[in-house]
Order: C-alpha cells, then structure tokens, then sequence
C-alpha cells in the first residue's frame, strides 16, 4: 500500500528485503548507510523484525535512523520534541497528525478550549495524539484498561480518539451528542457472510454511534488511508529541507582561521606550526562534502570518495584556473605559493568558494635541496610535515605498484627461459580438483592473441606456446623499479647476480617514484575501472618480433589497480587560513604531464560550482597548478590533461618574479645555496626589461590555448615600485588581461586579494575561449613540431634516425593517436638550460620517442632526462629532525 501510495505521488520509493536471518548489527549498518545515503530523503523500519530480535533490539534499530529521516515520527528524538511545550519535532508519528487533519476536515481548525479523551496510551497514537492535541491548546484527558468512569469522562468530550484495540468497544450512548470521533482501531471479527469468514471493525461501535456524533472515521477507509498520506507527505517535507539546505551549502566559503603576521616572517615550519587547522571533518562539512564521502586519516587530511562525483554530477563547473610560470630559475618562481595564496585571497578575504588542486611531493626532494612543496611563507598547505612527507600513503602504493610490476617482468623471462613449453603452460594453469581456468586478465591474453577459445584443454600446441610465452626482448625493456629517494647510486644497476637466477643478468636502474608511468595512470584517471584498464596497457617493452608487451600481458593488472585502489581518492587538506586543498598525484613535469590528478579538479569544480537556475557569480573558483613554466606544464595540462579529463579551462596565471625576468635579462647565474649577486637585490631597469621578452613569450604561449591571461607578479622583498611597474606595463601591452603584484608570502591571502580581485573581474561574466593546439589524427612528427614552433619559439625539429624509427613503430602499432608529452629542460625555452630569454635561430633535437601506453601520451626526449635526482654534498636532511615532543623541526 506504501510503494503503491508512493508512486501515485511521484515519490521513488525502495522497499529493501533483509535476510530472515539478518541480525541486529546487520540491520543496524544498513539502516546507517541509508542515512549516509544523499538520495534518499526517509527512512522507516518495518515492525517486527523476526523473532530472533527482540523489543530491546527493535528499539536499538528504530534509534539508530537520522531525525531528519524518521518520516515515521518514532526515534526517541522526535517523540521527547514532541512531548516538550513547544511540541516541535521534525517529525510526528503519521496516525496522529493524520488524526488532527481529519478533525480539520470537519470545521475543526481551532481546537482551543475543547476537550478530547484520548483513549489508549501506546506510543504509536495514544501517547502522541495526546500530545499533539494539547499543543493545539485541547483540555486533553487520557484514558486506558484501567480507567475508572471512563463513560462518566466521555460524555463530556467534544472529540475522542480512539486506539484501544479492543473490537466495538466504545457504545454510542456513552459518546456526547454532536462529538467527532475519530476511530483508530483495527479489529477482526467472525463474519460467516465474508468469503474470509471475518470483518474489519473499529474499536467504536459505528452502528450505535454515528447517529450520535456529528461525525465519524469508518473502519476500514478512514484513518488507515489518512497514515499513509500523512507518510507521504513527510517524505516530501523531507526532501523540501534537504533541498533547503543544500542550496544553504556554502560551496568552498569556508569560515576564516585567521593567521597572526609575524615581523620578520618566520621559518616555513615555524608559521605552519602556530597555526591550528581545522578538523578535516569540520572543513568538509563546511564545503558540502557529507559525512559518508569522508575517510579521515588523523584530525587534519582526509580522502575523499569519488561518490560526490555522480552526487554533484548536475551541478555546472565552477571557474577553472590553472597557475604556470615564466622559465624559472633553479630557485623556483613561487607557483604553488601563488596557487596557495590566492586560494586563501577568493576563499578566505572575498568570501568565494575556492579550493586549489596541487601535486603531492616526492619525498625525495624533500631530504634533498629542493626541500617541500606546501607553498611558503604565509601562503602554505597545513600541517606542512604531513603534506610533506608520508600523508595518506599514496606515494607509496604507487611505488608498491610499479615494482610489482617490474618484478613480474623479471620472474617471467625467468621462468620461460627456465622451462618447457608444456611445463610453462601447465604451471600458468594448473589443475584444481582436476579442472583447469584461465583467470579473467588471461582471458584478455587469449583475445589479445585471437584465440577464441575458454577451456584451457581446448588449445592447440602452438596455441598454448603462444600464450605461454611473452618473448620479452630484455634490450627492449623501459620499465624500471622505483624508490622515492633520491639516490643517484640506483641510476643504473646489474640485477639477477644471485646463483639462484642462474646467471640471467641484465642491465636496469631505479627511477624517483613519482616518475613512474603508476604515477601518470593516477593523475589521468577518471575514474576505478579507468584506471584498472590504463594500469593494464602500460607497455614494459617488446617481444622479440616486435610486439608490445602490457602488464596485462604479464597477468599483473588487477593486482596494480588492487595496490592503488584508495591511493585514486583525493586527499583533502587545508591552507594557513582554513581554505580546503585538494593533494593527490604528483607526476615528474618532463618525462610525465606535471599536473595533480584529473579527479581531484573535476571534483573540486563541483564543491565550487553552481546549479543551473543560479547566476554565474554564484560559481566558485578552482586554481590548479602545473609544474615548470607554461610552455612545458601549462602546455601539457592543456594538449594532455584537458583532452582526457573533458575539462575546460578559463585562464591561466601566469607567475614572474623581478629575480627571473632579470635572469633572463643576462644576470649572472642563479644557483641554490648560493648568495644572490647585487643585480637580483638592487634596482636595475634596463636588465630586467631586457628579460620581460620570457614572459611576454608565455603570454603569447597562454593566448593560443584561448585562455585569459593574469599576471601574477610574486612580489619580494627586495622588489622596487619601479620594477614591479615595469613588469605589470610589459605584461599590458603584451596582451595579458591584467597584471598585478601580488604579496602572499608575506601577508597571506590579504597579500593576494589584488590578484584575487582581477580574477574575479574577468572571469564573473565571461564564457571560456579554450582550444587546443594541435590535433590527434595529425602525425606524431607534425605534432611534436607544433609544440617546438609555437611554444618554444624554435624553428623546427631535428628528429635523429633512432627516434624515427620509434616513431615508425609506434605508427605501426596504433599509438599515433597519442598526444605529446615533451621531456625537455624546464630552465629555458629551448632545449638548452644555459639559453636564457627568448632563443632563436635553433631546433630542438628529438634523440628518442617512448610510449606511455597506459598514461596515453608519447614522450620525445629532447635532452639526456634524470629520472632519478641525486643528493647534493649538504643535503636538507642535515636540518631535519624531531624535538622532544615527536614534533618535526628543519623542513621547509
């Protein structure tokens, strides 16, 4: 009657079938996750549950449903609302709200002075009727079993109500003439003229009392029919406050946790540590992300599900912005503290939604001279040590995967170069209970191959020795292991020196852990099963005709995606000022795309975005950040993270810094560890207009992508008005949308509101002009020289004989569909780190092309490429340490 009764009104309604057996936790956790569950707006147990629970059990059950679901009116809390003097519970019981609208529906609106007998005391109508009669201001008596006068007390009512159980109990003559009756009862009685051998009746007995009363429920028809409707109407009372409060969640306005300057600024760690965060849990609830979609580790970092995308997935995107920079120094521009700052500035100052996606670090630079990666000065993700460091593991199940991977390379050519063809075979399918089968990743193998066959007994020997044997061509191989150390001993290896390998050595090497193709799978997903596919096309080489061969392949897929199944959620933290941060991936920016996961901005520009009735201002801003300068990360994040993600971008900030512009002016060599030269910390015009032609080239890289370009000049200290002047005029009249220096590292997000401010005005009422660069059906040659031409200003591509004929190969094989990652220096627009400026008159080399077939992208390697960084002779970690406390000291 419910389902039916729900469908007539357009109400969804799920009715949800336990096992006879289910126990009380069982029950318990289900009803828990309906409450967690955004779609659905109530909830109600259907009594009794069984024998084997029991009333105590029952009542556990009831009360562990959210008040704001209990559209049946009987969690604990709703009942005490309800028997208080202000009687405002979420929600009444169905029967005995539906008992007052039926006294409306006879004249009776103002019940106040009448009098009405309750009879019956149960917690279902007696006890709550009683109730919600007297708030309405009734002289209410009550009456049950062992009343006395009971006809003396009903004679004087004006209106009783009845639910005693008790078949035609209740005479008309002891009613006042002229009462309402409302009967509740639900009785059977013999009836030898019914087919079933009974009837229905009520607790009053109609006959005798409706020439009486001036009006009377029947039984059946009359209350029944008004509980379900008072049921329904709940449910929507429900869903109206869920869609009240929804459009009340602030979306990424964060209350402020204000930050105390300190003069002069203190130590990164120092500023990190005198700031308390805010619980995780607390920040989550703040920009609308619920309870269920929450995995806290610890009171500051959390995952977040990837549920909230098919929750928000009508909701329209929020702005997206990502942060590039000019051709950095080696000392690094300030990107991810710009990124930081103006999260803080739109969040924390303009009071508009804003969340900022940034990479996750390796620890290896960490312990090196590069140092952390939370941002700097007043403009930091906290608690930076975690950040830091370990966080929520995903580093790690990264470089689990990967040298899982690479061992199941080495044990396989092991073991085929070590057995038989028929022994291989049998032991890659063994009989279980004298039945063999083929996993389901082998089954891939098999139509990999086009072996149209399931029954391992089935193959042909030809057909077993060509499942059986992958032929790895140990020259061919390009999958490495991993450690997320820097270690420059592990560059290149000779593996297999123990006698148990029976002398099959070969030549390999360690890669940074962060440089794995795991790690570029992680940051392109979008999604589980995604990742599972992408995880199983990753190529680790050839086999000796040629062929490539994937993890799959090897039948070591699934277990990749098993080892990286919670590092794909998104790692939710927070700013100095309590703004949210999204922390998850972190690909190499050379020989990967340098950009923080798909996942994470996709589901940031939902928390920030806006429903489809509600104007553009409504919508908040994503800043997102992409590694080295814009003609490598913003090119890459645009030609390579946007086409697989679908997203679109409306600008870029475009980051400089007076120190950079004057390298590339002709100021002599920047190098970390060493003091600055006079040229960088005393005012000079002329050399740093001679470097503004770098930023006026990425403007002009910017504008090609159709984005609005902002200038961010990262202001230091040593910066003169007339120099930041200079740069903000050559910023102008080189076509950026606006230029403005912005001090953040100092003063935190009021430091950026200027920049902030310039965002927001072009970006409110604009709609994105985004384009790519190239297109994927053109040939990988073609591709590769769209990027040197129009993004490095070169004036060509000397490709060398070994890298065409691995472009032949991979044309041959299918991948030249694939965009283009280019792996060359960050410290110059050309190929060549000591060509400050704006190179001309070069080509760019392209010595090799390798294929990341599960991250889908071709990378041309323009120069030798270290994928695994060294220490230098006094590394960070001399300065690092705990104090008595446990607390970390000397990171930065």
């Amino acid at each position: 009657m419910k389902s039916l009764a729900a469908a007539e009104c357009g109400i969804r309604a799920q009715h949800i079938k336990l096992p006879s057996g289910a126990t009380e936790a069982e029950i318990r956790d289900k009803v828990r996750s309906l409450n967690d569950d955004p779609s659905v707006d109530g909830v109600l147990v259907q009594l009794p549950l069984g024998d084997h629970i029991d009333t105590d059990a029952e009542r556990r059950i009831t009360e562990e449903i959210d008040p704001s679901k209990d559209v049946d009116g009987f969690h604990t809390i709703n009942i005490g609302q309800l028997s208080s003097k202000a009687c405002n519970p979420k929600f009444a019981p169905c029967t005995p709200v539906g008992v007052l609208r039926l006294l409306e529906s006879v004249g009776l609106h103002n019940l106040a002075g009448l009098f009405a007998v309750v009879m019956g005391r149960s917690d279902i109508v007696g006890n709550p009727v009683t109730h919600l009669l007297r708030s309405r201001d009734c002289t209410v008596t009550q009456v049950h079993r062992h009343s006395k006068h009971v006809q003396q007390v009903l004679a004087m009512a004006d209106i009783v109500v009845v639910a005693i159980g008790n078949p035609q109990f209740v005479q008309g003559s002891w009613v006042k003439p002229g009462a309402v009756v409302i009967d509740v009862g639900i009785n059977y009685v013999p009836d030898a003229t019914k087919k079933s051998g009974q009837r229905l009746v009520g607790d009053v007995d109609y006959e005798s009392a409706w020439p009486v009363v001036s009006a009377i429920t029947p039984v059946p028809g009359g209350v029944g029919p008004m509980t379900v409707a008072m049921l329904m109407e709940n449910v929507l009372t429900a869903a109206e406050r869920r869609a009240d409060r929804e459009a009340e969640i602030p979306r990424g306005v964060t209350k402020l946790n204000p930050i105390v300057l300190q003069r002069p600024v203190p130590s990164d760690i120092e500023i990190a540590r005198a700031q308390v965060p805010k619980r995780i849990t607390s920040l989550a609830r703040e920009i609308g992300i619920l309870r269920s979609e929450l995995e806290p580790y610890g009171e500051a970092k959390a995952k977040v599900s990837l549920d909230i995308l098919e929750r928000l997935k009508g909701r329209i995107n929020g702005k997206y912005v990502v942060v590039a920079g000019i051709t950095p120094t080696p000392l690094g521009e300030g990107k991810s503290t710009t990124t930081i700052g103006l999260a803080q500035a739109l969040g924390a100052h303009l009071k508009r939604p804003s969340f900022a996606c940034v990479r996750q670090p390796s620890q290896g630079p960490t312990f090196g001279i590069k140092g952390g990666a939370a941002g700097g000065g007043y403009s930091q993700v906290i608690p930076m040590e975690e950040f830091n460091l370990h966080l929520t593991g995903d580093n790690h199940a990264v470089m689990a995967a990967n040298n899982l991977l690479a061992a199941a390379i080495d044990t396989r050519m092991f073991h085929e170069a070590t057995q038989s063809d028929a022994a291989l075979y049998d032991r890659l399918t063994p009989r279980q209970k004298g039945v063999r089968k083929f996993s389901e990743v082998m089954l891939k193998r098999l139509r990999k191959l086009q072996i149209n066959k399931t029954d391992p007994d089935t193959l042909t020997e030809d057909e077993r020795r060509r499942f059986a044997r992958l032929d790895l061509d140990p020259a061919s191989i390009t999958w490495r292991r991993v450690v997320d150390t820097n270690d420059r001993y592990l560059r290149q290896i000779t593996i297999g020196e123990s006698p148990t390998e029976k002398g099959l050595t070969r030549q390999t090497g360690f890669d940074i852990a962060v440089a794995s193709e795991c790690m570029a799978v992680l940051a392109l997903s979008r999604d589980l099963v995604d990742m599972r596919e992408r995880l199983g096309r990753m190529v680790v080489g050839s086999n000796k005709q040629g062929e490539p061969i994937t993890a799959d392949d090897l039948g070591v897929g699934g277990a990749l995606a098993v080892l990286m199944r919670d590092a794909i959620k998104p790692n939710l933290m927070q700013t100095l000022e309590g703004t949210p941060v999204f922390v998850h991936a972190g690909p190499f920016a050379n020989i990967a795309h340098g950009n923080s996961s798909i996942l994470a901005d996709a589901m940031a520009l939902k928390l920030a975005g806006r429903e489809a009735h509600e104007p553009s201002e409504r919508a908040g801003f994503v800043i997102t950040e992409a590694g080295f300068g814009a003609d490598i990360g913003m090119e890459k994040f645009c030609n390579i993270k946007c086409r697989e993600s679908g997203l679109v971008p409306d600008a870029v900030v475009l980051v400089a810094t007076v120190r950079a512009l004057k390298s590339h002016g002709g100021g002599p060599d920047v190098s970390p560890g060493k003091p600055l030269s006079d040229a960088y910390t005393q005012e000079n015009l002329s050399l740093l207009d001679a470097g503004c032609g770098n930023l006026v080239k990425h403007i002009q890289n910017a504008k090609q992508f159709g984005l609005k370009v902002i200038v961010a000049v990262n202001r230091f200290a040593s910066d003169t008005p007339a120099e930041l002047d200079l740069v903000v005029q050559r910023s102008l009249e080189a076509g950026a949308d606006a230029a403005v220096p912005s001090d953040h590292w100092a003063n935190g997000g009021a430091g950026a509101v200027p920049l902030a401010n310039a965002i927001v005005e072009q970006l409110d009422h604009t709609e994105s002009q985004f384009q790519f660069l190239y297109a994927l059906d053109q040939p990988i040659v073609a591709k590769i020289e769209k990027i040197a031409r129009c993004m490095y200003g070169a004036d060509g591509i000397d490709i060398l004989p070994e890298a065409q004929a691995q472009i032949d190969t991979y044309t041959r094989q299918g991948y030249a569909h694939l965009p283009i990652c280019m792996a060359k220096t960050h410290l110059s627009l050309s190929h060549d780190p000591l060509r400050k400026g704006v190179p001309t008159g070069f080509k760019v080399p392209i010595r090799e092309v390798r294929l990341a077939a599960g991250a889908r992208f071709l990378y041309p390697l323009c120069g030798t490429m270290q994928t695994m960084p060294g220490l230098n002779t006094r590394p960070g970690y001399y300065d690092i340490d705990l104090d008595a406390e446990g607390q970390v000291i000397g990171l930065f």
